[in-house]
């Protein structure tokens, strides 16, 4: 039950969101006024979070298909297509809306770590709950540079998480060790990479 919550808790669409938030309360984006804020957050929300869930979700139910069965790595093209079409809409509106580099790149991260697990899905299934919050971290490392801030006590946190997590996945039988661990790795170069360069 434990591993069911904490996998929910931390599913890959949320990051994104969650990212923005700490943004906004640890970097000088702080000084953003409140409902500016709040129409990023929501626009991010839309097009993260509740678009995709919902079309996956009738997906789902289209095909009669329990949650487990829609894990199978055959039939994870199609979420991943949706989800991918989600994100790229929605970075494409926020640069339509000129906001800040910085917002949209969190977006552009989680986009990119999509698009990569879904290539590697192609031939072998990975775990895109190690991989988000992978990125998270990568993400973190970058920011740290660019805003000049010591990284090691988020970082701690993540890996904390991430190793909760990547338990929580095996528990589920959703992935195998190798699985969580290649999709964090995966997540923090991309992560990293996307954001630094």
């Amino acid at each position: 039950m434990g591993a069911r919550v904490l996998s929910a808790v931390f599913n890959p669409f949320y990051l994104p969101t969650v990212g923005l938030i700490v943004l906004f309360t640890l970097s000088y984006l702080s000084l953003l006024p409140l409902s500016y804020k709040m129409v990023v957050l929501g626009l991010v929300y839309i097009f993260t979070v509740l678009t995709p869930t919902l079309l996956i979700s009738l997906y789902r139910h289209h095909q009669r298909w329990t949650l487990i069965e829609l894990g199978q790595r055959e039939r994870r093209m199609v979420p991943y297509v949706i989800s991918i079409l989600c994100y790229f809409v929605c970075v494409y509106i926020m640069e339509s809306m000129h906001i800040p580099h910085f917002m949209s790149s969190i977006l552009v991260v989680a986009l990119m770590i999509q698009i990569f697990c879904s290539i590697v899905n192609v031939w072998w299934k990975i775990s895109t709950h190690t991989a988000a919050i992978g990125g998270m971290a990568g993400a973190i490392a970058a920011f740290s540079i660019v805003f000049a801030y010591n990284p090691v006590f988020w970082l701690c946190v993540v890996f904390i998480v991430a190793g909760m997590l990547g338990t929580c996945r095996m528990i589920l039988r959703q992935h195998s060790l190798s699985q969580v661990v290649v999709g964090f790795l995966l997540g923090c170069i991309v992560g990293f990479m996307v954001l630094f360069v």
